[in-house]
């Protein structure tokens, strides 16, 4: 149907099945965007098709419909929630915490049906959101509600309609008279952050989790604020229905799933116990890696029958069990704030705490980044606060507690002087396009704290892989005065390392030996090695890829290392300006003088190797950023583009895959993994170019 006007002679007849065709096409745009991640029609034209039908819509109010796509911008104003009672109770869990629960588990099911048979499980990842009901009648939602007690509900129909991941018409030609369907909303990790960031600017209270935020997201009697924040829904069960869609629990959410509802990816049906147990570990260990927040696993028998027959206890179901994982949020004393100077004299404060169990790892210390960030969260010493800890990220202070605040807690002041070597400090404030970095540095480039940092980078697995100069040996070296720079490495020898404490003739000699067999260095891991500010890894390989020789780099100007893919201005003035600091050059010769020598790559404008291919990115990469990938593929010829289509050359797959992994098999798309984009790329696992 060609685009229509207000301003064009229409009848009343015509408007109608206008605003019907928009309804129609906006339905399923959102359903594939939101759902099924596959969107047919960029986001302009998508707004623009709203903006349309709103327009007809206020034109011609006799029209408007409770289940119209323009009800997810919100806008209406509640007075309160009303109260619904669930027609079936949504029940809690019973929680398991180890695998000897889950074996006790299992032995109660065969117990209860008087059977020892194996039986079949479906594991599914615990979101940490919050629990709602969507009652459908004759294929339109007409209701939702919070869990509530269980029992009963709030009702918050018009906030859930905001929700673009949930479907306001069932996709079904002949939909159940009633359908109740229980779902979990939730917020990912990258939204929940954009979200915090947003409320500190405004000078507003920051939410602990992602849990909290979706919760106080769905209790707003502004509509408008609910469409306004990133809520996303997975489904997981049903309450009523009025006639029976399976006899299996993994079928039923496959006929979910058609219908037009968000069912988790990951979820394993047709498991025995044993690769239940197996699937909970692979969970774990993925954990940090999901783009949401789960804290555990939740096992139901599979069979509906078998369900029906071990029925529920007062509270809970005796089918089902969830398993969870170790908190990774925990509340706790801060006892005090101590500076911790960095490689670049970067002074950071850090959280002394009174110890507490955070993601099963006794955590004493936590980050708090630098002094602003304790300003905008207003963090005293003394305060209650929330620490969190997920995988092996720092642990970190979310949020202060102030309802426990007695009075006594003390305001936190950055020092003048550095606590390493009393020089002053200066502060620095770098602006960008996309960022404010706010540092206080110690100027003193012989201050012993700083020296230290960087003996422990030079000597580091990614850079020069120096067995044996850890931290406590680097710290000796620095205090007995034998380390002034990083290049005095390569002027050690067995008698000068003899005279250390606990350093015998041995150790000494396989120190040195450790130090001669890292002399033959590839070239980005030497750039990596000197610790220039914002060049980690992944930018070293691109330097080292596009230019190949020391000299190229040392001698470029900013601007024109800013054309490098990957590189942006403030990266291309830091290596610039390090490069022109006649100490820095110094230090290059004196290691070089040492006997180091550099590897250099092939150098090249770009390699080429993926000269006119089309890739789509699919998951979480655990090597790059979604940028940093995009970078390196550019810089080597490609073009990452958003959708998959016949046209794409390749899909990378990552940790827990969209619906695009489904599309690509379809297509008969090559599908590889990282390791194979690495591949691609001419980068070794190590970070190595061959």
């Amino acid at each position: 149907m060609e685009p229509l006007s207000m301003n064009d002679s229409m009848t009343t007849d015509t408007a109608y099945e206008r605003i019907l065709w928009l309804r129609q096409e906006l339905h399923r745009h959102n359903h594939l965007y939101h759902v099924l991640d596959n969107p047919e029609i960029s986001d302009a034209e998508y707004d623009r098709m709203m903006q349309e039908l709103l327009g007809f819509e206020k034109a011609h109010p006799q029209f408007q419909s409770l289940d119209s796509p323009t009800v997810r911008v919100g806008g209406s104003v509640l007075a309160a929630f009303e109260s619904t009672a669930h027609t079936l109770p949504m029940l809690s869990l019973d929680n398991a915490f180890s695998e000897q629960d889950i074996l006790e588990f299992d032995a109660r099911i065969k117990k209860l049906l008087q059977s020892q048979e194996s039986i079949t499980y479906t594991a599914e990842p615990k979101l940490d959101g919050l629990a709602v009901e969507l009652v459908y009648e004759n294929g339109a939602l007409t209701m939702g509600s919070t869990r509530g007690d269980g029992l009963t509900g709030e009702v918050i129909t018009a906030n859930i309609k905001t929700i673009r991941s949930v479907p306001l018409l069932l996709h079904s030609d002949s939909p159940p008279a009633r359908l109740e369907v229980r779902g979990e909303v939730f917020i990912e990790k990258k939204n929940f952050q954009k979200l915090n960031q947003e409320r500190l600017k405004k000078n507003q209270p920051i939410f602990a989790n992602p849990r909290n935020a979706a919760a106080g997201s769905l209790r707003q009697l502004d509509t408008s604020v609910t469409a306004s924040r990133p809520l996303d829904i997975n489904v997981y069960g049903v309450g009523y229905l009025s006639e029976p869609l399976s006899h299996s629990h993994w079928d039923r959410l496959c006929r979910l799933k058609h219908m037009g509802f968000k069912i988790n990816p990951l979820i394993r049906p047709c498991l025995d116990l044993h690769q239940v147990l197996a699937f909970y570990r692979e969970l774990g260990e993925n954990r940090s890696r999901l783009p949401y927040e789960i804290d555990g696993m939740v096992i139901k028998v599979d069979d509906l029958r078998l369900q029906e027959s071990l029925g529920i206890k007062s509270r809970s179901p005796r089918w089902a069990i969830a398993w969870k994982f170790p908190a990774v949020q925990a509340t706790t004393r801060l006892l005090s704030i101590e500076i911790q100077v960095g490689r670049t004299g970067v002074l950071t404060p850090v959280a002394i705490l009174e110890p507490a169990l955070v993601g099963g790892v006794m955590v004493s210390r936590a980050t708090l980044h630098n002094e602003e960030e304790i300003e905008r969260k207003d963090i005293r010493v003394g305060d209650t606060v929330f620490v969190e800890r997920a995988g092996d990220v720092i642990p970190k202070i979310v949020k202060v507690v102030t309802e426990k605040r007695t009075g006594n807690e003390i305001p936190f002041q950055m020092p003048t002087t550095c606590p390493a070597c009393g020089a002053r400090v200066n502060r620095l404030k770098l602006e960008t396009s996309d960022t404010a970095e706010v540092a206080v540095r110690c100027i003193n480039t012989q201050c012993p704290a700083q020296l230290k940092e960087n003996i422990r980078h030079f000597a580091s697995k990614a850079a020069f892989d120096i067995e044996g100069l850890g931290t406590k040996l680097a710290d000796q070296l620095v205090e007995s005065g034998l380390l002034k720079s990083y290049a005095d490495i390569f002027q050690l020898t067995a008698e000068k390392l003899s005279q250390l404490d606990r350093m015998g003739k041995k150790s000494s000699e396989n120190l040195i030996r450790s130090i001669e067999n890292s002399k033959q260095i590839p070239f980005n891991r030497f750039l990596f090695s000197l610790g220039i500010r914002h060049i980690g890894e992944n930018t070293a390989d691109i330097l080292a890829r596009r230019w190949g020789d020391l000299d190229m780099v040392m001698n470029q100007s900013a601007d024109i290392l800013a054309e490098t893919p990957g590189i942006g201005g403030v990266i291309a003035e830091s290596i610039y300006s390090f490069f022109q600091n006649s100490e820095n050059r110094d230090v290059i010769q004196r290691i070089l003088a040492g006997g180091v020598r550099i590897q250099s790559p092939p150098c090249s404008e770009t390699r080429g190797g993926l000269d006119g291919k089309s890739l789509v990115l699919t998951g979480t990469l655990s090597r790059f950023t979604r940028p940093q990938a995009k970078a390196l593929i550019e810089s080597a010829g490609g073009k990452v583009i958003g959708a998959v289509s016949r046209h794409t050359t390749y899909l990378v797959v990552g940790d827990a895959p969209g619906s695009k992994l489904e599309t690509a098999q379809k297509l008969g798309i090559e599908i590889i993994d990282e390791s194979g984009l690495l591949k691609l790329l001419g980068i070794s696992e190590n970070g190595e170019i061959p």
